[in-house]
């Protein structure tokens, strides 16, 4: 089945979110909506997910599913916000609960803070097969970049979160916790085992100067062009670069904010005793 997709590009974090849908009045899925974050202010605005949100009811459409490729290291989850204003059940892959562990010691959360993936409605688990109305949707778990990376197969449109870009962008970084470019190769391979003309999209797209930018490929255009792992690039030279190039890399700008917000399913700490919410800096720790 072929759902049809709208696109929304977040300029600030370079994030495309995207609403996948059946039709107008059907069903829809909401992936990777993205919250406005100010790190000069520590102030949030959801005029972002807003579009999304405008979109969802412009259209009649009935949200199943709001899903999250990954816990995010770029930009916070607006995730509770859509799911309040129109509905759905909040997904991530069962692999969470590893990045929670990982991210409960680096930022010292508090004791009440649970690694069971609790925070979401839905942990998916690698094969698991979903619906969104009449559109069949499946799980790959794809772990490089992070342990609990999944893409979604909604009909013939993959959604590969961070684990692939544009083709001329090449693939994803593996230096965050729990990364290996060893094992994003291995995750890559099942993708582009998929029919060449599944349409690919993807989370994230760093155009600079040549060119507009974009989201929509296909598994062929990877196969055949992607500039890290196209047809003929072996385990062993993807590891050396992807290693050499990710040493060369700094740390996403809103890393810090972004992860203790996303694994928590998109929602801030608990308030403290003057009703405000903190967001924590490790000094020297990344």
């Amino acid at each position: 089945m072929r759902p049809q997709v709208e696109a929304f590009l977040d300029p600030d974090t370079e994030t495309w979110s995207y609403v996948v849908f059946e039709g107008t009045g059907g069903h829809a899925a909401v992936i990777d909506p993205v919250l406005d974050y100010d790190p000069k202010a520590g102030r949030t605005s959801t005029a972002g997910a807003q579009r999304l949100v405008d979109f969802v009811k412009r259209h009649n459409l009935n949200v199943d599913w709001v899903l999250e490729t990954h816990a995010h290291a770029d930009h916070l989850s607006a995730a509770p916000f859509v799911r309040d204003q129109v509905g759905g059940r909040l997904a991530i892959g069962e692999h969470i609960r590893e990045v929670q562990e990982t991210f409960r010691e680096v930022f010292n959360l508090e004791k009440e803070f649970l690694c069971d993936g609790s925070q979401f409605d839905h942990l998916f688990s690698d094969g698991e097969t979903f619906s969104v109305g009449e559109l069949e949707g499946r799980v790959i778990h794809v772990p490089g970049h992070t342990p609990a990376d999944m893409a979604w197969l909604i009909g013939d449109a993959l959604f590969v979160g961070d684990t692939l870009f544009m083709p001329d962008g090449g693939t994803a970084r593996c230096d965050f916790p729990g990364g290996d470019a060893g094992t994003l190769y291995r995750s890559i391979q099942k993708l582009l085992a998929l029919p060449e003309q599944t349409r690919v999209f993807v989370c994230h797209d760093y155009p600079g100067d040549r060119r507009e930018y974009a989201c929509q490929t296909t598994v062929g255009e990877q196969k055949h062009h992607n500039i890290h792992i196209r047809d003929g690039v072996s385990e062993a030279e993807f590891v050396r670069m992807r290693e050499a190039r990710d040493a060369t890399l700094e740390m996403p700008r809103l890393i810090l904010p972004s992860v203790q917000v996303n694994v928590r399913g998109g929602n801030m700490p608990p308030p403290e005793g003057n009703g405000v919410s903190y967001l924590k800096i490790p000094v020297n720790r990344l």
